[in-house]
């Protein structure tokens, strides 16, 4: 991964410093995790959004991000593969004012992070503790392919540089090396996870801003308007258009008219996509469908 932003910097070398200090070893028991030191096992609790480049993942990170009960609203570009990995998540976000997004610790439910790229692992087997079921809370949500891949297209194309993404021809392939990936995630954790079609956070809002509060036990409403942080619109980090400096919902979304797909390619991802989705709907403890 390329360092090239400043903020890009400065979030490895909080994560690289996390990672190489001395911190408390998890040692795992029958059904539980305790931990010594200063690690509270009440502040362990996690929400993974499971998804793929544009897919108003940002969107939904901020509204999380701004609930009092929710830290973390950007995508750490990381793998949880142990427990470790989840306590150095939380240290990352205690130890940078400019990563945390909240100032009352005090009432945090959840640590929150979002995984969009198949190099980073979710090892759900490795995690789980069956004594908590809200210990880890999973959301997965797709787009629809075609205005994700022209919208993945349209946002490379803007960066400095070329980019494979900017090419439709890879676009179209990392969307669908992703699609099958979520839905082997979710053949496999079947029952653990709820689903949700990305769309309807901006189309639906009224409705599925509600599911989501209930889904993760929220105790106060998700609302339209969120915070502003210091990461908001950073590329890398999330979302690097406009719309997301607004601090609120909003329903316009542009059709790249623009930008053409080949359609023989398109066609076969469509139709991989659908049968990925109906697998992940199938297996999901919920769902929120257009």
């Amino acid at each position: 991964m390329v360092r090239n932003e400043p903020h890009q910097r400065r979030i490895f070398k909080t994560i690289d410093a996390v990672r190489s200090s001395p911190h408390p070893t998890p040692k795992i028991k029958t059904n539980s995790i305790h931990m010594n030191n200063n690690v509270n096992p009440q502040n362990q609790k996690h929400i993974f959004l499971l998804s793929h480049m544009r897919a108003n993942s940002s969107l939904i990170g901020h509204i999380l991000g701004s609930h009092p009960q929710i830290k973390g609203y950007f995508e750490m570009h990381t793998s949880y593969r142990s427990a470790m990995d989840m306590i150095t998540q939380e240290q990352i976000l205690e130890q940078s004012k400019e990563l945390s997004n909240t100032t009352k610790p005090n009432s945090i439910r959840y640590v929150f992070d979002k995984l969009l790229h198949n190099s980073y692992e979710l090892l759900l087997e490795n995690l789980r503790y069956d004594s908590d079921p809200n210990y880890i809370k999973i959301l997965v949500s797709l787009r629809q392919p075609q205005q994700s891949i022209k919208s993945i297209i349209s946002l490379f194309k803007k960066k400095h540089g070329t980019h494979p993404y900017a090419e439709p021809e890879k676009a179209l392939e990392y969307y669908r090396q992703r699609i099958n990936a979520l839905a082997q995630f979710c053949d496999k954790n079947k029952q653990s996870y709820y689903y949700y079609d990305a769309e309807l956070i901006r189309n639906d809002t009224q409705n599925s801003l509600p599911r989501l509060q209930n889904w993760l036990n929220l105790e106060t409403p998700l609302k339209e308007e969120y915070q502003l942080f210091s990461l908001t619109g950073k590329a890398w980090v999330g979302d690097s258009s406009e719309n997301m400096t607004k601090g609120k919902i909003i329903k316009h979304e542009n059709n790249y008219s623009d930008i053409e797909l080949p359609e023989h390619l398109l066609q076969t991802v469509i139709d991989e996509t659908e049968q990925c989705r109906k697998l992940i709907i199938a297996h999901a403890i919920d769902s929120m469908n257009i």
